[in-house]
């Protein structure tokens, strides 16, 4: 038998697994679209975290995200409320122009039509693997009300999404389960729902409806309210590590800082802003994860994360006892969740995309939560047409280019109360109607504290209101110069006629059109 050369083998060998190498390495060297994760954060103020002037809690993690990505300071969701606000993240249509003004709960079908393009349809066009995670609240089913022992389809899997786990419609508010994909996780034939029985869950303030759908027992019992962060980010964490060598699309919508207050118990206390602060702290570690894990799959430089909000902090209990300690969830801006003045609507919004995004910038620029499916129908390539996403701006040029220039000069604000649909055009803001349009609590201590009644508690300065009151002789609609007056102390609606009707004319106009507000 012939005797084979030592070093002549050794060199077949190592031609061999080079070669077998290759499929692996032209697997990661083929992944140059950059991937995509959407942190949506629920009930995120203006001023909740330190890179945007927190100083009571501390947000290392996302402020990291800022010092190497860009901060948008006046950046707005589509609606001050929650439902609406996701609704218009998704379809890039303005959720007034469907009716949408109110947060759904568990009786409510899918809220968006199946035949609409969506961000996810967007990126799975493209040829990526798509997924939400969290909170979703946008219904399932399309036979109302909805039956939670049935199938949840349609749902997100028929929007465009591979994969769906996370909370069905909010941690405050019933059925308190997790839903994966179809189907309610845990749940069995034998164990169904049943409306008007109290759910085997616990109590916390701020956490509603228990008695409004029981049974289910198994289901209930997997979801633990201080355990929800926590299991998200694990879900969150896994697919991405799951999906690493192909383009992904993440949509990470956290229950944090979303009533009942119910971090880990390892946050308990950690912030100078009672629970609500410290629910700031776990998102703050949730975000830590997220970025840990693309540093250890080798991920960063070829992904973009886009951290916001779906509308302003809420005045809550929770928030009314941070506010005492010195915490002003929304900054210096008037308002909050549900109102129609900016501290409802404004939002954070950072942007890290290394090598792409110049790090620690930042930009002024409008913009709105419509646009994020035209930028990423811009980053894939894919061609809207005139009804996709009829309201959504492309702000590719603003994240990676020029931060100065302005890509929309309008856009819609849409708060609780369709009286107050207001419309912001350059440095104006015009509301056709008195107050702030969203919660009606009048006492400290009050759930749904707001309006001119949360005057008591914040102190806050406007020429319409006198303790706590709207004035007799206050114009009945408002009108405020953002440049000259950012934090809307002065009413100008009785000295400037010719713009409070110009700028009627245009909401109504926009609002009406049946078509892209893009041409």
């Amino acid at each position: 038998m012939p005797k084979f050369n030592q070093n002549k083998l050794n060199s077949i060998l190592s031609i061999g697994l080079a070669f077998l190498a290759i499929p692996c390495f032209a697997k990661q060297k083929m992944n140059i679209k950059p991937n995509v994760i959407i942190l949506n954060v629920d009930d995120l103020g203006y001023g909740d975290i330190g890179c945007y002037g927190a100083t009571k809690v501390k947000t290392p993690n996302i402020d990291k995200l800022a010092s190497e990505g860009r901060s948008f300071l006046d950046a707005h969701s589509s609606s001050a409320v929650s439902s609406p606000s996701r609704y218009g993240l998704i379809t890039g249509e303005y959720p007034c122009r469907k009716g949408m003004w109110a947060p759904i709960f568990m009786n409510e079908t899918l809220q968006v039509d199946t035949s609409r393009t969506t961000i996810a349809d967007v990126m799975k066009q493209a040829g990526y693997s798509t997924a939400i995670i969290g909170k979703w609240h946008l219904g399932f089913q399309i036979e109302k009300p909805m039956d939670w022992n049935k199938a949840l389809f349609p749902g997100p899997l028929e929007l465009g999404f591979d994969y769906y786990f996370g909370v069905p419609i909010l941690n405050s508010h019933p059925p308190f389960v997790y839903v994966e994909n179809h189907h309610v996780v845990g749940y069995t034939q034998d164990d169904p729902f049943v409306y008007g029985k109290r759910a085997e869950t616990a109590e916390f303030d701020e956490k509603f409806g228990l008695n409004d759908i029981g049974g289910a027992s198994a289901a209930h019992n997997l979801y633990k309210d201080r355990e929800v962060g926590t299991t998200l980010k694990e879900k969150a964490v896994q697919w991405i590590r799951e999906h690493k060598y192909n383009p992904f699309f993440l949509y990470y919508a956290t229950t944090n800082i979303h009533h009942p207050f119910t971090p880990a118990e390892r946050f308990i206390g950690t912030s100078q802003a009672g629970k609500y602060g410290d629910s700031i702290h776990e998102l703050d570690w949730i975000v830590g994860e997220i970025m840990k894990t693309l540093e250890e799959e080798g991920l960063v430089e070829n992904t973009l994360i886009i951290f916001t909000s779906d509308n302003g902090a809420m005045l809550n209990r929770g928030g009314q006892d941070a506010w005492k300690s010195g915490h002003h969830m929304n900054g210096k801006l008037l308002g909050f969740k549900f109102e129609a003045w900016e501290g409802g609507h404004r939002i954070p919004f950072i942007v890290r995309w290394p090598g792409k995004v110049p790090a620690g910038s930042t930009s002024d620029i409008l913009l709105s939560n419509v646009d994020i499916l035209a930028t990423m129908a811009a980053l894939t390539g894919y061609k809207l047409k005139d009804n996709d996403g009829p309201d959504s701006f492309n702000m590719l040029p603003a994240i990676t280019g020029n931060p100065k220039k302005q890509i929309r000069d309008h856009i819609i604000i849409c708060p609780f109360n369709k009286s107050h649909l207001s419309i912001r055009k350059d440095s104006w803001v015009y509301i056709p109607a008195q107050d702030a349009g969203g919660f009606g609590g009048k006492k400290i201590g009050d759930h749904d504290f707001g309006g001119s009644a949360a005057f008591q508690l914040t102190h806050y300065v406007n020429s319409d209101i006198k303790n706590a009151m709207i004035k007799t002789d206050a114009p009945k609609g408002q009108l405020y110069n953002l440049e000259k007056d950012p934090y809307q102390t002065n009413n100008l609606y009785n000295k400037y006629p010719k713009i409070v009707k110009k700028l009627d004319k245009m909401l109504n106009e926009k609002v009406n059109k049946q078509k892209s507000t893009r041409k």
